[in-house]
């Protein structure tokens, strides 16, 4: 098989940092370090990489690594202590970021030497031939913004700002002046027992004048349900909108990095620019290769252009995802932004979601495909990630068989990369009531043991050890599938939907069927899926005339093999329309490859 990474379709492994390497199985709710226990960044050892290269990843998202806001004394270490009126779970947000130059105490065994142990970390991923990414978090910063490991001649968000005014635009958050900030009235059930951790959950916070909320709230108390955690950040858009920076030419939209960087060389931007250029800066000299960026469609799009340019000046490789559901502004951040890929969630992987609940036909996933041809490769796919349900969670599908299908479309129809989150590949239910948050999807806000994913773990051996028979068989499926979609030419090539002509073609082709073709001079492929609960349908797939004669397939007889089960198949090509005999069983796939002399 051909190197993943030559052929350039990434295959991503999101892997929630501190959740990864934890053995301990108590699972208490609220409970604590001590009781639930948390992974490190020696936990991802040789063998722990190598199992997830093995699955075809070319780059790891290690998500929570910036120092965010926790529920722990670091005080010996310099750290201030974190009010835990203001932090999320016992564990706390990843995306309440404290310290942009360091990383999250609780993953160090040593937390002196955190960055040094995150440092080494990056070394053993880049043994094993994958490239590391790590989040910025633009929109917001924790309330207790505080770095203490800055560089020489930094300052921090905040440091410069005249808080007498509501609006500045180099000041780098916003103000209520004449008010303080009120902690938010929660509910129950979202506010940790008291015990000497909690010695400071007293309703008080102090921040005089309040700052806005990091989802704009601009209540000095904001309401329970708003982000309180945070503050926004000011990137020079007035409170009413308006905007106090250049505006990008529309024209740019069609011009590379290069010019994007010349356009602002000689432009004056906010100072909240220039701190998150820097940021980016520290982390790419620190040899990170990419950055997902969280909530990115909250900051304006000029801002975009102005650090991807910087980013792609520097390293043209880095790899940028950005978390945007306005599918109207999809085209601006790729474009204008220059991000490299946006999460396809809102379009995509919703319809998706829909089919493998049976909720509705496959019929939407053509439309949308093709509503996205002008940008399909920069739409990153995915099933599964923190903010989402786990595939085989009650709220979702209930059964983590549902991915197979599901994973075959969502990582074969587009040139767009793939994304896997850690535990999907061995059936992970997100079950556990860790305490902030509901089950569904793996807590990302305490600290919690991830069930599946520890029996692949095996007590730290990585080897598969405590997973049962169907839990293995589905990793090896995921595994097969992951490294087909990084490997095969095809994927590099073009996309045709089979759906239409077979939908309305036959009666056994239903809208529990999807199919689709993927092709380039080296390669032609056939992709069918079969999101039927219980049932087979046999059928002959029709192979349009207009495929066939791109595929320039004389009349005859040709062989089929189904990458993953190397079972042989035939396809007859009859007066310029092929026709291929297949007895498809429910949730199952085929990805059919033509084999010529």
């Amino acid at each position: 098989m051909q190197d993943s990474q030559a052929l350039g379709k990434p295959v991503v492994y999101q892997v929630f940092t501190r959740l990864f390497g934890n053995t301990q199985t108590l699972n208490k709710p609220w409970g604590t370090a001590a009781e639930n226990g948390v992974g490190k960044f020696d936990d991802f050892s040789p063998a722990a990489l190598q199992g997830i290269r093995e699955l075809g990843v070319t780059h790891i998202w290690y998500t929570g690594v910036p120092h965010h806001a926790v529920i722990a004394d670091y005080s010996d270490y310099g750290i201030s202590i974190d009010d835990p009126d203001v932090v999320k779970g016992r564990a706390g947000s990843p995306y309440a970021v404290k310290d942009y130059y360091s990383v999250n105490p609780d993953l160090a065994n040593d937390p002196a030497n955190r960055l040094a142990e995150f440092e080494q970390l990056i070394q053993r991923t880049h043994q094993q031939g994958m490239k590391v990414i790590i989040d910025i978090v633009p929109n917001h910063v924790a309330r207790n913004y505080q770095s203490i490991d800055k560089p020489a001649g930094i300052t921090d968000f905040g440091e410069n700002d005249d808080p007498s005014l509501a609006y500045s635009r180099d000041n780098n958050f916003y103000y209520i002046p004449e008010n303080d900030f009120q902690v938010p009235e929660l509910s129950l059930d979202s506010q940790l027992p008291a015990d000497d951790s909690m010695r400071l959950a007293d309703g008080k916070f102090h921040e005089s004048p309040a700052k806005w909320t990091g989802n704009g709230s601009r209540l000095p108390q904001p309401d329970a349900n708003d982000w309180y955690e945070t503050v926004k950040i000011n990137y020079g858009v007035q409170p009413n909108g308006e905007l106090d920076f250049p505006r990008l030419p529309r024209a740019y939209k069609d011009k590379d990095y290069i010019a994007h960087y010349e356009f602002w060389a000689d432009k004056s931007v906010p100072d909240s620019w220039l701190k998150f250029e820097h940021i980016a800066h520290y982390w790419l000299d620190k040899g990170i290769d990419g950055f997902r960026y969280d909530m990115a469609e909250m900051v304006p799009v000029e801002f975009w252009s102005y650090l991807n340019s910087s980013i792609k000046t520097k390293n043209p490789q880095a790899f940028i995802l950005a978390e945007v559901y306005n599918p109207q502004l999809y085209r601006d951040y790729i474009q204008l932004g220059k991000m490299d890929y946006l999460y396809d969630k809102v379009e995509f992987y919703d319809s998706l979601k829909k089919v493998m609940q049976q909720q509705a036909g496959t019929d939407e996933l053509e439309l949308i495909q093709a509503s996205m041809a002008d940008i399909e490769q920069h739409m990153l796919h995915f099933l599964e990630n923190h903010d989402e349900q786990r595939i085989a969670s009650p709220e979702f599908a209930g059964d983590a068989q549902w991915g197979l299908p599901a994973m075959v479309v969502s990582a074969l129809i587009s040139r767009s990369p793939t994304m896997l989150y850690f535990g999907q590949e061995v059936g992970e239910d997100g079950s556990e009531l860790a305490g902030f948050g509901k089950p569904s999807r793996t807590s990302i806000f305490d600290y919690i043991g991830v069930p599946a994913h520890q029996a692949w773990m095996n007590n730290g051996k990585f080897d598969s050890g405590q997973l049962s028979e169907q839990q293995k068989a589905l990793r090896e499926y995921y595994r097969k599938l992951l490294n087909l979609s990084a490997s095969l030419p095809a994927m590099q090539g073009h996309y045709a939907s089979l759906h239409s002509a077979n939908r309305w073609g036959q009666s056994n082709y239903s809208s529990k069927h999807f199919s689709f073709a993927r092709w380039n001079e080296q390669q032609q492929l056939i992709v069918l899926s079969s999101f039927d609960s219980d049932k087979s349908a046999e059928f002959d797939l029709l192979i349009p005339e207009q495929l066939i004669a791109k595929w320039q397939l004389a009349d005859g007889q040709y062989q089929l093999t189904d990458l993953l089960t190397e079972a042989d198949m035939t396809m007859k090509v009859v007066n310029g329309e092929g026709r291929i005999g297949v007895n498809l069983a429910s949730r199952t796939s085929l990805v059919l490859a033509l084999q010529r002399d």
